[in-house]
């Protein structure tokens, strides 16, 4: 069972995706979670000479992982540029350099103008300098995939000339993403039989959508180490995602990592949120949907003797699975809600519930969990199901330099109650005027705000409506309520309610 190193690039070679660009406290939270929480072996957080708020963000990381003593996990690039380099991330307080250099010839020659003597004299003397600054330096040989295919002897005399020096790991990138599988295994192979006391990690791209496969054919090549980043970011078409290399490695390998994979939706959230780049819901271990069962077939399945699961079980992310609601549902995917929601009906009242759920399906509705209970009242035709907690009335304002301010008022079990308050928005100053009320009136719980999303209805061709899907917390259970209108404040309010009646 081989032990593979796991190097996330999240906070530098991710923040080359576009658009993306990551705040020096957004970096602090997410290098720290990574760390702490998902557990990986180490963490590349910048290049060296960037920005003043590349730097800032560096020192705050490294005086974090000095305090909890995993500084030597924090790792910057840098590259041969005399001593400029070293000594930006020697003032950071950092204390390895992943220095950048030529893997293949072509870039030495038509790059940098050098020849390989010339080249490797000047790694030379970053190395002396490094070392003379109590800095680790570990080396990326830059288009060595490239290398390997036009110029091999090349990178053999790089190989030849550095590695008995004290670098401690030779990185291999797939620079621009043009190996397959059965590449990787040749040149990987032949860098291992020929260096077999190196230390090598493979970092790959996903140009042909291959950085997780290529990744793996590192692994069984002999490879020690690997680079990811979470959500797959990174230039171009990204990189091999943290998530899946760490479930295929497990599953399909045996092999052994440090990841806590409890943390991997986690992380995917967090970087989310602050990348600004949306994960697809289809996306594996971490899109939305992945865990979702649609096929009533499979529900039944699952029922009967868990039929339709594999290895990779939703709990094992701290996630759940589910079972849609829609047109394909069936039976089998009602009777798994209802049970979840602790409703109990007839197999003829299941059947009315199935129908109607389907031909809301047909017209493209969205079904969730917590609209079964609406569902199932209006079948049965019982009378809607009364809200116990109403708007009565309520104001929000907002001005140049103030916070937003909200006034309520709502009946709730009958009884009037009313309540202000400010916030960072017109919507965070209702829901806090609502928790005053909720919690400091009458001594209740409210739920907490998880994630809130806006959107244009699905299948909509109009910006008329908005409709807002809000995640909430609520003791030990997650759901959803959403809201449709015109305006998005009053989108959100509508969905609030929903929960307060849920709860």
């Amino acid at each position: 069972m081989p032990f593979i190193e796991i190097m996330d690039c999240t906070l530098r070679d991710g923040e080359q995706t576009s658009g993306v660009s990551f705040l020096p406290h957004e970096k602090l939270m997410i290098a720290r979670m990574l760390l702490k929480d998902v557990n990986v072996d180490r963490i590349e957080v910048a290049s060296a000479r960037i920005s003043d708020g590349e730097k800032d963000a560096v020192k705050m990381i490294c005086r974090y992982a000095r305090q909890i003593d995993m500084l030597d996990k924090v790792e910057v690039l840098g590259f041969v540029d005399g001593k400029r380099s070293i000594d930006w991330i020697d003032s950071c307080g950092c204390k390895v350099m992943n220095l950048l250099v030529k893997g293949s010839e072509r870039h030495c020659v038509k790059q940098l103008k050098k020849t390989v003597e010339e080249h490797i004299a000047d790694i030379r003397c970053s190395l002396e300098y490094a070392r003379a600054k109590g800095i680790g330096v570990n080396v990326y040989l830059e288009d060595w995939s490239n290398g390997m295919k036009e110029s091999p002897e090349y990178v053999y005399r790089m190989l030849d000339a550095l590695v008995d020096t004290d670098v401690r790991r030779f990185m291999l990138p797939d620079t621009l993403g043009i190996l397959n599988p059965l590449q990787v295994i040749e040149f990987m192979r032949k860098m291992i039989k020929r260096y077999p006391g190196a230390h090598f990690d493979f970092h790959a791209h996903n140009d042909y959508d291959l950085a997780v496969s290529n990744s793996l054919a590192a692994v069984l090549s002999g490879v020690r180490g690997l680079h990811v980043t979470v959500n797959g970011l990174g230039e171009r078409c990204g990189n091999a995602p943290l998530a899946s290399v760490q479930a295929i490695l497990k599953d399909q390998f045996n092999a052994k990592t440090n990841i806590n994979e409890e943390r991997l939706n986690d992380i995917s959230r967090m970087v989310e949120g602050y990348s600004g780049i949306t994960v697809a819901p289809n996306r594996p271990i971490v899109g939305e949907n992945v865990f979702t069962q649609v096929a009533g077939v499979h529900a039944d399945g699952d029922n009967k003797a868990n039929l339709y699961s594999n290895a990779l079980k939703p709990e094992r992310f701290g996630r759940r699975r589910e079972y849609a609601l829609g047109k394909n549902s069936g039976r089998a995917n009602i009777d798994r809600n209802l049970q979840e929601l602790g409703l109990e009906l007839t197999p003829e009242q299941t059947a009315k519930v199935t129908k109607r759920i389907t031909e809301l399906g047909d017209r493209k509705e969205i079904v969730t969990q917590d609209d079964l209970p609406f569902i199932v009242s209006d079948v049965l035709k019982h009378a809607a199901p009364e809200d116990n907690v109403k708007l009565t009335s309520y104001m929000v304002s907002s001005a140049y330099g103030l916070k937003p301010i909200a006034s309520v008022k709502v009946e709730i079990d009958g009884r009037q109650y009313e309540a202000a308050s400010t916030g960072d928005g017109q919507y965070d100053a209702f829901v806090r005027a609502l928790r005053s009320i909720y919690e400091d009136v009458l001594g209740r719980s409210f739920p907490v705000l998880e994630n809130y999303a806006v959107s244009i209805p699905p299948g909509g061709n109009t910006d008329a409506l908005v409709q807002t899907i809000i995640t909430w917390r609520h003791g030990d259970k997650s759901f959803k309520t959403r809201g449709l209108d015109a305006d998005q404040t009053e989108a959100a309010i509508k969905a609030t309610f929903k929960m307060l009646n849920m709860i």
